[in-house]
């Protein structure tokens, strides 16, 4: 673990060595209330919880989230250090992880700043603090998830807009990808296996459970598998393109 941690202290301090981290932050904190005050109506609701903040929470996350990640691979092919970090001794699960978990706790950070909101709901009244949990615990597994997808296109180009545009709009394919308007498109296309199987690989059909404050070992199991197949992704394209330069 220890190359890992190594990996991790150094992509954790790198985004607070930039605006990035910081601005990143702002923007969350800003937007997030701003969403569920202005657009989701929190205190007109007449209801002690956060259910408008978790309504606009995947779609803020499939913005930013890549926003974040784009970084992790691309600058590293940019500036031309893939290949002196591929050439210490530290193995490549290693180097992805430690990314990762370095995003996710930037992530973790800015998701830490909404908790004003859920001090202020329970100041007003009595909210199911489990289920405001439980949706905290879910925002969190969505947003790694769309951190992996966002490292593997990373992974993919040198350039960091380039990563960013095709870390959202993978995102944004993840996650409408079980709506209904979707669905019925692609039903007099697809056979209807294919419309059911796409429609569980909706990011958005698993987070509303955690969302609603039900905790499933499928959903669980979905969130994990998406964030192992986004790194594993990431290391078969940084290892296609190791000793190729940028």
């Amino acid at each position: 673990m220890r190359p890992m941690l190594a990996v991790y202290r150094r992509e954790l301090a790198a985004y607070f060595e930039t605006p990035l981290a910081y601005v990143f932050l702002v923007v969350f904190a800003i937007a997030a209330p701003g969403f569920a005050w202005h657009v989701g109506g929190l205190f007109e609701t007449g209801r002690a919880d956060l259910a408008p903040l978790f309504d606009y929470m995947p779609w803020l996350l499939l913005i930013l989230m890549p926003a974040l990640a784009m970084r992790l691979w691309s600058e590293e092919r940019d500036r031309g250090t893939l290949e002196m970090l591929l050439a210490a001794p530290i193995p490549l699960w290693a180097a992805a992880s430690g990314k990762f978990f370095a995003a996710w706790t930037v992530a973790a950070i800015a998701l830490a700043l909404t908790a004003p909101m859920w001090a202020a709901v329970n100041y007003l009244g009595a909210p199911d603090n489990a289920a405001i949990a439980t949706a905290y615990g879910g925002a969190l597994l969505l947003a790694g998830g769309y951190l992996a997808v966002g490292q593997a296109l990373s992974a993919a180009t040198s350039n960091q807009v380039i990563a960013f545009v095709l870390g959202a709009g993978a995102c944004f394919l993840i996650t409408v990808s079980g709506l209904p308007f979707v669905l019925d498109a692609l039903a007099a296309r697809l056979p209807g296996a294919a419309v059911e199987a796409l429609a569980e690989l909706s990011a958005l059909a698993r987070f509303d459970s955690l969302r609603r404050g039900v905790v499933s070992a499928v959903d669980i199991v979905y969130f994990v598998s998406l964030i192992a197949a986004g790194l594993v992704a990431a290391m078969t394209l940084v290892d296609a393109h190791r000793g190729g330069g940028r």
